[in-house]
This record gives C-alpha cells, sequence and structure tokens, in this order.
C-alpha cells in the first residue's frame, strides 16, 4: 500500500510540474507580449510641450499654431509653453521639461558643443527638426534718446536680454566687434516686452531684441512712440560672420516700424530642437504636420518656412524621424 501511494504521489508531483511549466511558459509569453505591447504603446507620447519665448515674442505667437497642428495632424496633444527663450529652452529640453522648443541656430551650436553660455555644460540630448526663418538681431532705441550708432551706447542702459536667452550672446556679439563690451553699458536683463516697456517710460534707452521682424513687442513700441533702428557699422557685419559664421547680412526694411530707410543689420536663424530619445515616427509626424501645412501659418514669418530650406544653416544632428521626411521632399 504504501509503495503504491508513493508512486500515485509521484505521478501527481509530475503531473503538477507539467502543468506548472505550461503556464510557466504561457504566462512568460504572455508577459513578454504584453510588455512589448507596452514598450511599443509607451513610444507615442499622449502630451507634448512646445517652449517657445516671452508673450511678446514670434516664439511664443508661431509656437499657438505649431501646437495645433501638431495636436491636429498626430493626435498628441501638443501645449505651447511660455519660457525664457534659447538657451534657457536647451537647458529645460535637457532637465525633461518640454519635448521641443524654439532656438536660435548659433545657440544650438554652443549647447552642442559645450561652448560659451554652456561651457562645462554640454548638452547631447538634443537634435534638430528644422530650420524656420531668419532672427534678425535689433537694437531698438526711440528718437528721444539721440543713440544713432553703437558708440552711443557707452554709459547707457541696453537691455541685453532675458537670462538664458540667445539676445544677449548676440548683444555680446555684436558690442565686441564694434570695440565695446558689456562693461561699457549698464546692462539690463529683460525679455522683449519688458524692454519695450522700458523704452516707452524713459527707463532704458536701448535694447537688443532678437527675433523675426516686424516683432510684435516693436509695433506695440511704435504705436505709441517714434522708434529707431540702430545699424551695424560698414564693414562690422563681415567682421562679425568671419569670426561667427552661423550670422548672415540683414536689413530691416524702410517703412517696419515705420523707420524712414532700410537699415543694415545681422541675422541668425530660429530653428525647433527636439529631444533625441523620442520615436522616429512621431518626429516624422511632427515635421510634416509643420512643413506640409505653411499654409495655414498666419504670421508673417510663414513665408519664410518651407520644407526645401528646412536644413539650412542648421550645425547639429538631424533627428532621424525629421531627416526622413527632408529625404522624402528632395
Amino acid at each position: 500500500m504504501e509503495k503504491k501511494q508513493f508512486r500515485w504521489l509521484l505521478l501527481l508531483s509530475a503531473f503538477a510540474l507539467m502543468i506548472l511549466a505550461a503556464c510557466g511558459t504561457d504566462g512568460g509569453s504572455g508577459s513578454k507580449d504584453t510588455d512589448e505591447n507596452a514598450s511599443e504603446s509607451s513610444e507615442k507620447p499622449k502630451f507634448l510641450s512646445l517652449l517657445t519665448g516671452g508673450t511678446q515674442g514670434t516664439y511664443y505667437a508661431l509656437g499657438g499654431t505649431f501646437a495645433d497642428l501638431i495636436t491636429k495632424e498626430t493626435d498628441i496633444k501638443t501645449t505651447a509653453e511660455v519660457s525664457q527663450a534659447s538657451a534657457a529652452n536647451m537647458t529645460a529640453l535637457q532637465e525633461g521639461k518640454g519635448e521641443i522648443a524654439f532656438v536660435q541656430t548659433d545657440i544650438a551650436y554652443y549647447a552642442t558643443e559645450g561652448k560659451l553660455m554652456f561651457d562645462g555644460k554640454k548638452i547631447d540630448t538634443i537634435s534638430a527638426l528644422g530650420a524656420l526663418y531668419p532672427e534678425t538681431v535689433q537694437l531698438v532705441t526711440t528718437e528721444a534718446t539721440g543713440i544713432k550708432t553703437y558708440a552711443d551706447l557707452k554709459g547707457k542702459k541696453v537691455s541685453v536680454g532675458a537670462p538664458g536667452s540667445g539676445t544677449y550672446a548676440n548683444a555680446e556679439q555684436l558690442l565686441e566687434v564694434h570695440g565695446l563690451t558689456m562693461d561699457d553699458i549698464k546692462a539690463q536683463n529683460l525679455d522683449f516686452g519688458e524692454s519695450t516697456d522700458g523704452l516707452q517710460s524713459g527707463q532704458i534707452d536701448a535694447a537688443f531684441i532678437t527675433a523675426g521682424t516686424p516683432t510684435g513687442a516693436v509695433e506695440a513700441l511704435n504705436a505709441t512712440t517714434k522708434v529707431n533702428i540702430v545699424g551695424v557699422d560698414a564693414g562690422k557685419a563681415d567682421e562679425l560672420i568671419a569670426k561667427y559664421p552661423y550670422y548672415a547680412k540683414d536689413t530691416v526694411k524702410a517703412g517696419t516700424y515705420g523707420i524712414a530707410e532700410d537699415t543694415e543689420t545681422v541675422s541668425v536663424l530660429a530653428m525647433l530642437a527636439v529631444k533625441k530619445e523620442l520615436p522616429e515616427d512621431v518626429v516624422y509626424a511632427m515635421t510634416k504636420a509643420i512643413y506640409d501645412n505653411t499654409d495655414k501659418i498666419s504670421h508673417d514669418k510663414g513665408k519664410f518656412i518651407k520644407a526645401e530650406t528646412g536644413l539650412d544653416g542648421i550645425s547639429i544632428d538631424i533627428h532621424p524621424g525629421a531627416q526622413k521626411y527632408f529625404d522624402e521632399k528632395k
């Protein structure tokens, strides 16, 4: 009887082990499939934050349109966020505070190379989605200040951009080629809206504003105060471009802000940067959403945003998803 019981127990144990093994195999396979599906589903984010700039700048105005286009065309809810613009946007992307951001091409270069304001803080987690439009470096003042040249800035209160903005780097470099430094002026760290408010009230004398023209904040200023745009001195644009090749010559046309004559200055390019970790298909869809729908961009800068120039002036890696889109357009 004991032997029969023992054999019976052995059979039961063997049968139980077979069942457990079968369950384990099925369960393992099912778990793997679930994990893979979860991984695949997590690749497409539910929400995206698009970092822009101050509410008075071109970034913010365009950002709302881009966010709407991405939301509509990709079904990923995208929100345009107010920010401190270029340099701050790069840091915010690095810290996971956004997925897409407006930035100047020069600032994106500094960030990925760890230069200037990114010295010792190299950012290697971003790539380019595409170039947008020229950003004109405007030295704005009023007729009442009497400022007509860069030399006239000595000792004056001058806004050089919000902390972390690309405008600061532009101001520093333009002052440099004109034989000036930040120590020669009373530098004020203001955003575009604060700068134009300061000019209107007389609390500051001039302001560097790097943005697509016409810039809303400057247009608003011109509605109440006679605006003057200070041009770069003869030959200084060439000198600047020789040292910093991401600049290009530019002109603020007569009639802009009511100015009487064309004013020679320089510009960089605005671009969109994205986190490298975003999936290729998602960035492809985002790029397509913007560049296939430029006719829906009402802002004046919309006419500059084209697929055929989407890679112009970009000196950082292009995201594979964006590259795929632009390759298809060739």
